[in-house]
């Protein structure tokens, strides 16, 4: 695998489907820059719980939007954890926005056209020099439209809340499986229904469902892909 072959990779699919941990485990296999996309998104929406811009359920939009000039969000690698981790007007963030109510709350924030707009426009800046892994509703439709990899990942919503019902858990969150199921359920209809970038698989991407898969299974399978593409690059 050249070195000087360079290419963007888009991964895009429903919540809890694992889309974080193939491109976290690709990106480093393949030495590229990993950007959760989802977890800016949810960094905007933990801005907003916590300035009182979201209650009950109902976000105001507007103070939010007006808001967003005061909203940095920037990545950090951890060289301890070996991971990215999402910072917030400088502050990590990255255990908060993992949470429960920031999980039931982060897709009305992310209908918001002007919301979507300015991550939009901060994604493409961070990928604009290609060897980059990126995951989220909208990388391979509106972010990358030109992607040269472009993976559309799905499971099985039973499996789905399991695996997130084990991550909470495992965090000490008191979060029952009925309450993560029910979440992840509402989550995929508002991903799939809303007006701004909806979720769908953009038209030249390649299926990945990942139910009956392990992590290594699910990312020898990618990493096949990522090569037959890199061969056919001069």
């Amino acid at each position: 695998m050249s070195e000087n072959k360079k290419i963007t990779i888009a991964i895009d699919g429903h919540s809890s489907c694992g889309k974080s941990t193939v491109a976290k485990d690709l990106a480093k296999e393949l030495s590229y820059s990993y950007i959760d996309t989802g977890a800016m998104y949810r960094a905007v929406t933990l801005f907003g719980l916590r300035n009182g811009l979201i209650e009950n359920g109902k976000v105001d939009e507007q103070k939010l939007v007006n808001q967003l000039p005061n909203i940095i969000i920037r990545f950090q690698y951890n060289a301890e954890e070996k991971k990215n981790e999402t910072f917030l007007n400088g502050e990590r963030v990255e255990d908060e926005i993992r949470e429960l109510t920031v999980s039931n709350n982060v897709s009305p924030v992310a209908t918001i056209r002007e919301v979507r707009e300015a991550m939009v426009k901060l994604q493409q800046e961070m990928g604009r020099e290609k060897g980059i892994v990126m995951d989220g509703r909208d990388i391979g439709t509106v972010v990358f439209p030109d992607a040269e990899l472009k993976l559309f990942m799905t499971a099985s919503d039973q499996v789905r809340a399991q695996r997130r019902f084990d991550e909470l858990s495992g965090k000490g969150s008191d979060a029952t499986f009925e309450e993560v199921i029910q979440n992840i359920r509402e989550r995929d209809h508002i991903d799939s229904t809303r007006k701004e970038s909806p979720l769908r698989q953009a038209d030249d991407a390649v299926v990945l469902d990942n139910s009956n898969l392990t992590p290594d299974e699910q990312l020898t399978w990618v990493i096949e892909k990522v090569n037959k593409i890199l061969e056919q690059i001069q």
